[in-house]
Formats: C-alpha cells, structure tokens, sequence
C-alpha cells in the first residue's frame, strides 16, 4: 500500500512538472538551441580542424554531445528545486501528505522525459548535417536508453547541489562549475589519443567518456569493450550516492 501511495505521488508530481513546460514553452525551445549551437559551430567551425580517425566528424561529434545534452539539462534540476525553496513552493509540498521522495523523483523524471525530447530534436538536426545511424536503429536507441539513464543519475548530483545552496543564480553557477571540466576533458569533441599527461588519464576514467564511447560504439558498430559495464558501475555509484543524500537535504528543508 505504502508503494502504491510512493508511485501515486511521485505521478502527481511529475505531471506537475510536465505542465511547467507546457506552460513555459521558451523554456523548452531555449533548452533545444543550446545543443543545436554546439553540433553546428563545432562541426562546421571546428570540424576541418579535428581529426576523428576513420569517420566524418559529424559521426563522431553527435554521440558525444547527446551525452552532453543530458548533462548539462540534468543541471536545471538543481534550479528548478532550488528555485521552489526559493518560492515556498517546498513548504507547501511539506504541508500535503505526501512522500517527500516524490518531489524529487518526479522532478528528475521529468527531466529525463525532456531529455528524450531533446535527444530526438538533435538526432533530427544531426541527420541534416550528414550524421547517420550505422549500426541499426535498435542498436542506437539502446545508446539513447544509457544518455537518458545518464542525465537521470545527473540529475540526483543536480538536485543535492540546488537543495545544498537554495538559491537559483547559486545552483545554476555551482552546477555548471564542475560539469563543465568532466565535459570538455572528455571524449565528446576529440578522441582521446589527442590528449596527453594527466588531461588524457583523467579523461580515460571519466563516466562521461565511458558513456560516450557506448553511445558511439552503437551508433557506428564500434567494439564496446568494457564501456558499458563502467558506464553503468558510474550510474550506479552516482544513484546509490546521491538519491539518499539529496532526499536527507530536501528533509532538512521540510524540517
């Protein structure tokens, strides 16, 4: 019964924040230029200039700023809880009786069903530029299944940080702080053989590349390896870490 009240609630809420974006429909379409603007400049400003092996840029670079799509959107779930603290929106969820789990669970849900949105916008925008799926349609979608899974355990890193700071200008800026490192010194815009010294080594163990390298090994029928398993330990990890430790601060909040 307790279960059946836990998943009611966390529906409830994830309508909720469904309807925000139906109601702010520029934040929807803001959040769609953002990606378009990376695939473009760097595939037509910096495409000429990146060596990407045996493949077009273009099959290189899509993979890898899916991924970084979804992280950078799993950032707005810290400003969105954050921006509720802000607004006494928080309190107001104290006062219903309801799970206090599902206020986070339906947010970061919702930011995963955005995501999946956003991934189709910009495979349409990278089918334009010349990106295609050369490792068959299923293969792909499983590729795009781990982005979302991605962005939703981001999400959780996002939501402890907005609950941590309970200021939007505050959440946004610590959000992007140490997302932007883990992204750049990646496998999204080069391969890693172009790196050296400690950048390549820690661009190696970064759950962003691991991801990226599944994503592309799928689009293009490249060899796993062990990407997969260490993309999924990283989610894992991440979930295991932060679902407890962003519901212990949404509690000290409600206290």
């Amino acid at each position: 019964m307790l279960n059946n009240y836990l998943i009611s609630d966390v529906l409830v809420m994830l309508k909720r924040n469904l309807l925000r974006y139906r109601r702010l429909p520029r934040l929807v379409v803001f959040s769609f230029i953002q990606p378009i603007m990376f695939v473009l400049l760097f595939a037509y400003v910096f495409g000429g200039a990146i060596k990407s092996g045996s493949v077009e840029y273009i099959q290189f670079l899509l993979p890898g700023i899916l991924v970084q799509t979804v992280l950078f959107g799993s950032m707005m779930t810290g400003v969105g809880l954050a921006e509720d603290a802000t607004h006494g929106m928080i309190d107001r969820f104290r006062s219903l009786p309801m799970a206090r789990s599902a206020v986070l669970a339906g947010r970061t849900m919702s930011e995963s069903i955005r995501n999946l949105f956003v991934i189709g916008i910009m495979t349409a925008v990278g089918y334009m530029i010349g990106f295609r799926i050369e490792h068959g349609v299923f293969n792909y979608l499983g590729g795009v299944l781990l982005t979302v899974l991605f962005g939703f355990a981001f999400s959780w890193i996002s939501a402890a940080i907005g609950l941590a700071v309970k200021d939007v200008e505050t959440a946004q800026t610590a959000g992007f702080i140490w997302v932007f490192p883990l992204a750049f010194a990646s496998s999204i815009f080069v391969p890693l053989e172009t790196l050296s010294g400690v950048v390549k080594t820690f661009a190696e163990h970064n759950p962003i590349t691991y991801t990226v390298n599944v994503v592309r090994a799928l689009s293009l029928g490249l060899p796993l390896g062990n990407n997969l398993w260490y993309s999924l330990a990283w989610i894992a990890g991440i979930l295991i870490v932060f679902v407890p430790l962003a519901v212990n601060r949404y509690r000290k909040i409600s206290s």
